[in-house]
């Protein structure tokens, strides 16, 4: 059986509200997020026709004071906002997604944590998690670096951080420039990883392109369209002596974790035997 919760559906609390709007897709708004468009005392968007727009798509009808929170005036805006947080409910809300995943949103955030004005989140939808369940790839640990560097000699940079990089990565991606940065990751990690290039999702012609990157980068030869995101698989498992990671064992000992507990995490991490890794560090703690 389901627990029973708390109705909360009603009244929105006084403070900052983040909500996930849709991604394409409408039908993809929440409830929450409806209710708070309709009752939040300012909505504090990305781009203020869009969220008219959306509100409009969901049959609702604003009440409060819509406001442009912007890349280029988020800094500027959150005192603003902050005073109407004291007194009733900002809503913070982008474009597309969850805010601050790369979209605004920091400024206020951080402003209220700091002045101790109460922060919560209405979740929904993101392309990220979208993104990395629809690529097929070995995703159960991963990291997002936002939008892929636009400079080619910074996103080849980038990419060497990636070489030996064991968790999934997913970025964003422009359609200028998706051509360019499959090319290069091919070439920095080798045409043969394998990656996922997701575009369009929730909307009509959402497409996700799934291979290796070399099969990748010559696809988006001829030009890829929409909004873009990027999985890239994990580098293979780099092998590694007990010696090398005593080190981690030790740290994670001086935490307050059992020695015998210690090399067992470590070991399975990094495939090798617990005991040789267990008698290494001991050896080196003398």
């Amino acid at each position: 059986m389901f627990a029973e919760h708390e109705d909360q559906t009603q009244i929105l609390p006084t403070g900052v509200v983040l909500a996930a709007t849709p991604l394409g897709n409408a039908a993809d708004a929440s409830p929450r997020l409806a209710q708070a468009l309709a009752a939040a005392e300012v909505i504090a968007a990305e781009d203020t026709r869009r969220t008219r727009a959306l509100a409009a798509a969901l049959g609702v009808e604003i009440s409060g004071r819509v406001v442009s929170n912007f890349d280029h005036n988020e800094d500027s805006r959150a005192r603003e906002l902050l005073d109407a947080a004291r007194a009733g409910t900002v809503l913070v809300v982008t474009d597309a997604g969850m805010p601050l995943v790369s979209d605004p949103g920091y400024s206020i955030v951080a402003a209220a944590h700091d002045a101790s004005i109460p922060v919560t989140c209405i979740p929904g939808p993101s392309a990220v998690t979208t993104a990395l369940a629809l690529s097929g790839l070995n995703v159960g640990h991963f990291i997002f670096d936002g939008f892929a560097p636009r400079k080619t000699g910074a996103r080849r940079a980038w990419l060497e951080t990636l070489v030996h990089e064991r968790r999934a990565v997913c970025c964003f991606e422009s359609p200028h420039r998706i051509e360019q940065l499959l090319a290069d990751a091919a070439d920095v990690l080798g045409p043969d990883r394998r990656g996922a290039v997701c575009r369009e999702l929730t909307k009509t012609y959402e497409e996700v392109k799934r291979g290796t990157l070399g099969e990748l980068a010559e696809w988006a030869e001829g030009g890829v369209r929409g909004e873009i995101t990027v999985v890239i698989e994990g580098g293979a498992q780099q092998h590694a002596e007990p010696e090398d990671l005593v080190g981690l064992v030790l740290e994670l000992v001086h935490g307050g974790e059992r020695m015998k507990d210690a090399a067992k995490r470590v070991a399975k991490e990094h495939g090798v035997k617990v005991g040789d890794l267990y008698d290494a560090a001991l050896d080196a703690r003398g």
